[in-house]
């Protein structure tokens, strides 16, 4: 009797600033078991690491045993630009930006080949292939959560820019409350910083927008029309006839949507549509399974230097 081919499962691991998701999925993208860690940024990042790797391992080991399964590849993303030897413009978790990440995580897989990109170009890479991006021509990804950052979708495809940093719209400068970053104004981190003093008492971001104390909601509303604003401004020169908007913040989408949406409406000669993301708290963790899902199939490295339609760089384990 003949023996059907052994099932094939990629790993896909999101490193956020807050949190590091790890899913093990099938090669059509269906999440079989996904699980979540916190990313405990101030104890270093070499800890984030390891321990997302092992376990990753251990979340896959018993499907692969069980099922005789082969893991065909992984798929990493990351806040800021993955480069083979350090990672850039990645300030949440310290140390982040001396690791050489593609190399760690393919000394945990010897043979496999693994996939890295940028966590909003893959939360975008996700909307395009399954969510709400399907069919779209020209669109933005903003992604709000401990940090801000943004992806592009030009001819149905996830812009990768001159430096692989198209999108970095946290270190847009923001003349509110004086000259600073858009991500220090409406990141999570900051915004529970800045609320917490505000209301003279500990707050995290979910706090900031569930208060009801005047100051807090003040300042959040503040923080939102000025997002707002650079919202409107960013559509003005894209045209895009969609905005997909995810991220741990979107947990206050109905906060969130209709103050950008008044200024969408108030700026833009031709408002988007604005809509929350269909993956509003695993785009990335999804975009890196989509990124892992490419690697299998394409079976040798490669590396794209001018726009990115459904993978990232591919390194050799």
């Amino acid at each position: 009797m003949r023996r059907s081919a052994p099932r094939g499962l990629v790993l896909g691991i999101d490193f956020g600033g807050s949190k590091t998701a790890l899913g093990c999925a099938t090669l059509d993208g269906e999440l079989v078991v996904h699980r979540r860690l916190p990313t405990l940024a101030d104890r270093g990042a070499a800890q984030v690491v390891d321990r997302a790797l092992r376990s990753g391992s251990a979340l896959c080991r018993e499907l692969l045993e069980r099922d005789g399964a082969q893991l065909m590849s992984v798929g990493v993303v990351s806040p800021g630009v993955v480069l083979a030897d350090r990672v850039l413009l990645a300030p949440n978790i310290p140390g982040w930006e001396a690791l050489a990440l593609p190399q760690l995580v393919s000394r945990a897989v010897p043979g496999v080949p693994v996939a890295t990109l940028n966590d909003a170009h893959a939360a975008a890479l996700a909307e395009l292939r399954w969510g709400h991006l399907q069919g779209v021509h020209t669109g933005l990804y903003v992604n709000v959560g401990t940090g801000l950052s943004a992806a592009v979708v030009v001819n149905g495809q996830v812009l990768e820019g001159a430096h692989q940093a198209a999108g970095e719209v946290g270190y847009v400068r923001t003349g509110a409350n004086g000259p600073q970053s858009l991500e220090l104004l409406l990141g999570g981190r900051w915004l529970a910083q800045r609320a917490s003093r505000a209301a003279g008492s500990r707050l995290s971001a979910a706090d900031a927008f569930a208060a009801s104390t005047p100051v807090v909601r003040e300042m959040v509303d503040a923080s939102i029309d000025e997002l707002g604003r650079h919202l409107a401004s960013f559509s003005t020169l894209l045209d895009p006839e969609r905005i997909v908007i995810g991220g741990g913040l979107m947990n206050a989408a109905d906060r969130i949507l209709p103050r950008l949406r008044h200024w969408l409406d108030e700026v833009v000669p031709f408002p988007p549509e604005l809509m929350a993301g269909a993956f509003v708290t695993d785009g990335a963790l999804r975009g890196a399974v989509a990124i892992a899902i490419e690697a299998a199939a394409e079976g040798a490295p490669r590396r794209r230097r001018s726009s990115l339609d459904v993978r990232g760089t591919v390194h050799e384990g």
